[in-house]
């Protein structure tokens, strides 16, 4: 649909959670998001996204949120052929095959953020970011204290604290500093697996508000199955996170919500006793508003 002298496009970050691995449905064999104009056919945004997507991926959609909305002058127009407005949304599923035509298919979260996981401990890739960041910092004599303010706090570096959240400043940074292939750097200093204009950062921006909204909402049984363990259910926001959680403190805050309730079932988990099953109760919805699922995050 074309507005003025820009046209509208829609654009999912349809999300899954398979085993431990946050994945995000793609087209162009992982180059590219599913996405679409607006077009007057359509009823609705939504509607119009979900018919993209069917299209593209053959792949069911189910929860669907309003992400952000790009407009930015500067956003890879000439790549995307004239100003383009988009529209993008975030989808929650369960992982099923996509036959679509789009060359669909899924592909983990971290290798497009590779920085982003440290659920096996701070990843050595920050050393490098931290390393390529420095000439980008001292190049600017007027601005590098801002600089590395800015690069610190959004990467943890130099004692400053890590934030699970902020997956868009930190890709916005390594954009700006040229260290994203996005950017036109130099391949061998890329970092993370490049996208098709600046699908990346809406990725980014996805995972960003999933990270926060875990947090408050409890969106996060979108992603998990009728019945599930608690250890299930933990491993799936770690992945999420990308961080480790304390198992006892985890399960007390779950517990103390009263968000799932047992099914009477059991299922055997790595060799051990036999884990109790639960069940989203999606009943409580109803009944009162939620504190959210906070993170009780291993100290260790």
């Amino acid at each position: 649909m074309t507005i003025g002298l820009a046209h509208a496009e829609l654009i999912a970050v349809l999300t899954a959670v398979t085993g431990s691995d946050p994945r995000v449905m793609t087209v162009r064999s992982g180059d590219a998001l599913p996405s679409g104009p607006f077009e007057l056919g359509h009823r609705t945004l939504q509607s119009g996204l979900r018919e993209w997507v069917q299209d593209q991926t053959a792949h069911p959609v189910g929860y669907l949120e309003q992400l952000y909305t790009f407009a930015d002058r500067d956003r890879n127009n000439d790549i995307l052929g004239g100003r383009t407005i988009s529209i993008s949304y975030l989808g929650l599923v369960r992982e099923q095959a996509a036959p679509g035509g789009g060359m669909p298919g899924w592909h983990g979260w971290y290798e497009y953020f590779p920085w982003e996981d440290h659920r096996s401990g701070r990843p050595r890739m920050l050393d490098d970011i931290a390393a390529r960041l420095a000439p980008w910092i001292e190049e600017d004599a007027m601005r590098s204290g801002q600089r590395r303010r800015r690069a610190d706090f959004d990467f943890g570096l130099n004692g400053a604290a890590w934030n699970e959240d902020l997956v868009l400043q930190r890709y916005e940074l390594l954009y700006e500093a040229r260290l994203v292939a996005e950017a036109g750097c130099d391949l061998k200093h890329n970092f993370g697996r490049a996208m098709f204009a600046d699908h990346r950062r809406i990725l980014a921006t996805g995972m960003a508000r999933l990270r926060a909204k875990i947090k408050y909402r409890p969106v996060v049984f979108e992603l998990m199955p009728e019945n599930f363990t608690l250890l299930q259910l933990q491993k799936t926001v770690e992945a999420l996170a990308g961080l480790t959680l304390h198992k006892q403190n985890f399960r007390r805050l779950i517990e103390q919500q009263e968000l799932v309730e047992e099914t009477g079932g059991t299922e055997s988990e790595t060799g051990g006793r036999p884990a109790k099953l639960f069940r989203f109760r999606r009943a409580v919805l109803e009944e009162r508003e939620f504190a959210g699922t906070k993170l009780p995050l291993s100290r260790n």
